[in-house]
């Protein structure tokens, strides 16, 4: 006989309880129940719950990535970021069973996979999606034609000539592929057609009829500069401009610099351009100079007549007054030219 000691709790006073000594494996056998109980009793309600909180979704909106499961079911717990199969196309609706997601799970986690499902019967799946206004699409349409016709010539603005209806398009980042556009690129009115893609598939092709304006900081002629003359004593000032129409490369110069004249004269309220600058000449058309030929140690020098002006740098016609001879030269200075036979 075995004597145990247990404390009675309703009388708060020890109890002795006796057991007879198990013979055979009777002891054995009943801890192993006992074993099996304290599984039923902890264990098993911890996994039903785990279980019981995957709640299918009636309803769930996903991106063109993929359907992943945190997406179309709840759980108490966090869930691992798992893609079961590819998006329904825009537009389109896919309905998942449980016993669908069940057969997904099985291929990318079949720990996951249960039959123990709650929640509705079905869950409908379908693409996020938003509204583009006039306000929207122009957006759009502007940051493709920035980029891929404007770029650095100026900053675009556009507006449709048109009415334009709202579309639904992904509400997921879009891209515009240009499919027609004048071969003269963006000009002040246009019509173009376009694609519409996400990262995975073309939603759509539209066309837009656009008005287009392209502005830029410009030097400004405020009253007229006359040919030859400098540009530090020309009137000129920066406008904010439409260049749109505008033909040429523009001017960047700095205003005050000394060494530049105009090389063709610019009417007031006329921008500048590149074309429309030049160094100043030092030597001119018309002018006697000093010609000099290096050759080793040999040197020669003599008078010529320029037939053109002529910066520091620049090559210029030169004649021979003496021999009649047409030479070429490269400016040195005020007063001399380098020529070479």
């Amino acid at each position: 006989m075995i004597a145990r000691r247990h404390f009675n709790f309703r009388h708060r006073r020890p109890v002795t309880l006796n057991f007879s000594a198990p013979t055979g494996g009777w002891l054995h056998r009943w801890l192993s129940a006992g074993r099996f109980l304290l599984v039923l009793l902890f264990v098993a309600p911890a996994y039903s719950s785990d279980v019981a909180a995957l709640q299918l979704q009636s309803a769930a909106q996903v991106d063109g990535e993929g359907i992943f499961l945190q997406q179309i079911v709840k759980s108490a717990t966090a869930l691992p970021v798992l893609k079961l199969c590819p998006s329904p196309a825009f537009g389109k609706t896919l309905d998942l069973t449980p016993a669908q997601v069940n057969d997904l799970l099985a291929k990318v986690a079949p720990e996951l996979a249960t039959t123990n499902w709650t929640g509705p019967g079905v869950v409908h799946v379908s693409r996020t999606n938003r509204q583009y206004d006039d306000a929207a699409m122009l957006a759009l349409l502007s940051d493709t034609f920035q980029q891929q016709y404007v770029k650095d010539k100026g900053e675009l603005e556009i507006s449709f000539a048109e009415p334009w209806s709202a579309v639904t398009l992904p509400d997921e980042p879009l891209t515009v592929r240009v499919l027609e556009v004048p071969t003269s690129g963006v000009t002040a009115s246009f019509i173009t057609r376009f694609e519409i893609c996400t990262a995975h598939e073309t939603i759509g092709t539209f066309q837009a009829s656009l008005h287009a304006h392209v502005w830029r900081d410009v030097w400004v002629a405020h009253t007229a500069a006359q040919r030859g003359s400098l540009v530090a004593v020309a009137d000129l000032g920066h406008e904010r401009r439409d260049v749109i129409n505008l033909h040429g490369v523009l001017a960047d110069f700095d205003p005050s610099d000394t060494t530049l004249e105009f090389a063709e004269s610019v009417s007031a309220g006329f921008p500048v351009l590149a074309r429309d600058l030049k160094p100043k000449s030092v030597i001119h058309r018309g002018q006697t100079a000093e010609a000099r030929l290096d050759d080793g140690i040999l040197s020669i020098k003599l008078k010529v007549v320029a037939l053109e002006d002529g910066a520091p740098g620049q090559l210029i016609k030169l004649r021979n007054p003496a021999s009649s001879r047409f030479l070429s030269g490269r400016v040195v200075d005020d007063q001399t030219v380098l020529i070479s036979l």
